[in-house]
């Protein structure tokens, strides 16, 4: 079955962006070219990867089923922020950085990888229609997009005191 080109699933969308954000890691490990802006650009594209997620993905997903998932997962956003934010008081040729990029690499690739990609994406399949699926995944896109043209990395500091609020899957909608 074709698919149109504005039929963009939220599921692919989003395991893209780990895609990305492995090959940005593993370029900043293997310093490689500009480790400086690697970081810029990864720095970003996770804080606007996170935003995207708490502020369309979990909340439109959350059910009895996902709930726990989503309250695990917000709590890793905060985890990977931290860590995050550490990194952008260094710069890459620092001691301490490569040591919290090892960190920041494990967090998020349990996140994206094992939580995410190998729990959640399967329930979700299942249980929304591929209709369903692009409409979200055109929207998380539109968001993505807009908030990395505003440096969203700018923003992680001000967002550890807690993790994301995501609304109750029992709350009255």
């Amino acid at each position: 079955m074709a698919r149109s080109k504005d039929m963009l699933d939220v599921l692919e969308i989003l395991t893209q962006q780990h895609e990305e954000v492995d090959r940005l890691l593993e370029k900043l490990e293997g310093g490689r070219g500009d480790r400086a802006a690697a970081f810029r650009e990864l720095a970003d594209k996770l804080a606007a990867h996170a935003t995207v997620e708490e502020k369309i993905f979990y909340p439109s997903v959350m059910s009895r089923e996902t709930e726990e998932m989503l309250q695990e997962s917000v709590e890793e956003h905060l985890a990977v922020k931290r860590v995050l934010a550490d990194l952008l008081e260094l710069e890459p040729g620092d001691d301490e950085f490569d040591a919290k990029l090892s960190v920041l690499k494990e967090e998020v690739s349990h996140h994206a990888h094992e939580e995410e990609e190998d729990k959640l994406f399967p329930i979700l399949r299942r249980t929304m229609s591929a209709e369903e699926r692009a409409a979200l995944g055109n929207e998380v896109l539109a968001l993505f997009e807009t908030l990395l043209e505003h440096e969203p990395r700018f923003h992680v500091p001000q967002e550890l005191d807690q993790a994301a609020e995501l609304p109750s899957a029992s709350a009255p909608g």
